[in-house]
């Protein structure tokens, strides 16, 4: 259906609007002039369909243009006459402050396009008007604006100025430089319609700085044959594109479409928009369904996401650890209340706060300030969490970023003992289930300010340094519970991924009965304990376990239990103690005694 509009040619006999285009961010500015406005007050019907659009209604004047921007997409802009006299759209060299119609004092900058009177700014060119050019219920003289301006120089203006609104939010999208006149015509229609003693004074003045290359688009059956998969006939091809404005021809099996002005700006610019034009109108509903006639083939997942995966599904369906996720940043006030310094890494640009400015090295920080935050529910828990680190930066200058597994448990109803050894098992099983092979410990410096500097363990697998253990130091521990055993784990996730794996070894179970010798030795590791029961290279020793340390007065010990076997017959102490003594007198030339 054809809108409704006056016809703007019968006034070019008329004298043209002091009007000029003094930027290029300007593509196109039409406007026109109106006398002997008596009416103030739009009619019901329009301010009733302002209002379901989310719109309220204001004067006549400025109800009709918000009505024409919600009809056409295009807004306009109507000042009073009494207040506008020569029409210059330019930027300014030096910054300024303007008030704009709702009454806020704006900076404007030297970007900033601007609507003006001769050298005295009106209005913020496709934002908003000025204070001091507004229509108010005196108005009997307009002059209407009709115009579109650079779609990126409005779009930076609205960050700048912190100010978005109907019309810059059309701007900023590539209006089409043609709508600008028919947005006239129509606002004429409208307004004579209310207020039929209105006079037109001055013809249509217009400037057209800028004009979009016309767009022409060629393509074959194929072309659309191949994009949908279907075939379309070329009579509902060039029916369809005809009905929704295109110019569409067909000749020796080629298309040539043209795009009409208003789908020109950014919308319809490349083949495949024409195929979308074409599917949507017939509809996809009617596309058959058909399976794939290339194969698919399944994408083997990643090894070090397998072992993420298997890693998640131990600490929780086994030791019901509870798995967190967070942010790479460090958080510098939480960090700070508990007496954990923030170390100096990488730092966010731009970043809204500088307390999470910097990129977290360890994960543990972290995961104490979540434990901080959950203390009081629980009197015992654990969580763990694969994230990332960023431990400064790599030759190429990018992040060195490290993926990392985090545990840490949190417990008030045991000995600290018995909750740092529970994290050891946690370790033992993932390494056993995962890798199946132990873990050995080698003590290590501190480093960081929330770790214990006695009780901290490097982690290795298959003689490779996979991470640390170790306990939060007692300043840290206090200011969360003064009761409370708070253990952590560190594990680098590739470097585990990339240890190497021993072959799982099956064997009978012997049908004899077994021999268990159990020796307590005065030594603070198990170790060298273990290394001496590796070197009798004994093929009957089964198992080796450790079932018991002390620490007393007279020093500490480890109880090692060995379990011997044979899965033919039935072992004697006397075949088994040769090995024994063997094992004693390797510790003991190391200075490693059985305890009397």
């Amino acid at each position: 259906m054809e809108i409704e509009k006056v016809d703007l040619s019968a006034f070019d006999d008329l004298p043209k609007i002091d009007m000029k285009i003094e930027n290029p961010l300007c593509q196109r500015y039409s406007c026109i002039q109106v006398e002997n406005i008596t009416k103030n007050v739009s009619p019901v019907n329009m301010r009733i369909r302002l209002f379901y659009c989310g719109m309220r209604a204001i004067n006549l004047l400025a109800d009709i243009t918000n009505y024409i921007m919600l009809e056409m997409g295009q807004p306009m802009h109507a000042f009073d006459s009494r207040k506008v006299e020569k029409l210059r759209i330019k930027c300014f060299d030096e910054p300024f402050k303007f008030t704009t119609l709702d009454g806020v004092e704006r900076n404007i900058d030297n970007n900033t396009l601007m609507i003006c009177n001769g050298d005295t700014p009106v209005a913020i060119a496709g934002i908003m008007g000025g204070l001091d050019s507004e229509i108010v219920d005196d108005t009997t003289t307009l002059t209407l604006e009709s115009a579109t301006f650079d779609p990126v120089s409005i779009r930076k203006s609205t960050v700048r100025l912190s100010h978005r609104t109907d019309a810059s939010m059309r701007y900023e999208k590539s209006l089409d430089p043609e709508t600008t006149v028919p947005a006239i015509g129509r606002f004429l229609k409208l307004l004579t319609d209310v207020d039929g003693g209105v006079k037109v004074v001055s013809s249509l003045t217009d400037e057209y700085a800028f004009k979009y290359a016309p767009a022409t688009l060629q393509f074959d059956r194929k072309f659309v044959d191949r994009y949908t998969g279907i075939e379309i006939s070329d009579e509902t091809i060039l029916k369809t594109l005809k009905s929704l404005g295109f110019t569409a021809g067909l000749q020796n099996d080629v298309f040539t479409v043209g795009v009409p002005t208003w789908r020109a700006t950014k919308d319809v610019t490349i083949k495949a928009d024409i195929i979308e034009e074409i599917t949507r109108i017939y509809g996809y509903d009617n596309f058959a369904v058909h399976t794939a006639t290339a194969p698919l083939y399944p994408i083997r997942q990643a090894h070090v996401k397998t072992i993420e995966e298997k890693i998640k599904d131990i600490l929780v369906k086994r030791f019901s650890l509870h798995e967190v996720h967070s942010y790479i940043w460090a958080y510098y006030d939480e960090c700070r209340e508990l007496g954990i310094e923030v170390e100096d890494n990488v730092k966010l640009a731009n970043s809204t706060n500088p307390g999470i400015e910097t990129l977290r090295r360890s994960m543990i920080p972290t995961q104490i300030c979540q434990v901080n935050k959950n203390a009081a529910y629980a009197p015992s828990f654990g969580i763990f969490e694969i994230g990332r680190v960023v431990e400064g930066l790599k030759e190429d200058g990018l992040c060195d970023e490290h993926k990392k597994l985090a545990i840490t448990l949190f417990d008030k109803t045991g000995s600290m003992e018995e909750t740092y050894f529970n994290l050891r098992d946690m370790l033992a099983v993932l390494a056993s289930d995962i890798k199946h092979m132990g873990l050995t410990y080698e003590k290590m410096e501190k480093s960081h300010s929330y770790q214990h500097p006695k009780n901290l363990n490097a982690v290795f697998c298959g003689g490779k340094k996979v991470g640390e253990m170790g306990i939060v130091s007692a300043p840290v521990s206090k200011k969360i519970d003064k009761k409370a055993n708070i253990v952590y784990a560190e594990i680098d996730v590739d470097d585990f991924a990339s240890a190497p794996e021993a072959e799982i070894v099956y064997e009978e179970a012997s049908r004899f009965p077994t021999i268990e010798i159990d020796l307590s030795f005065v030594s603070e590791k198990f170790a060298p304990i273990a290394s001496a029961i590796e070197k009798a290279k004994c093929t009957l020793i089964k198992k080796v376990s450790v079932v018991d340390t002390y620490s007393g007065e007279s020093g500490k010990s480890v109880t090692v239990r060995m379990v011997f076997s044979d899965s033919e017959r039935t072992l004697t102490k006397e075949e088994v103690m040769p090995v024994v003594n063997t094992i004693i007198d390797t510790l003991s030339g190391e200075g490693i005694n059985l305890k009397m």
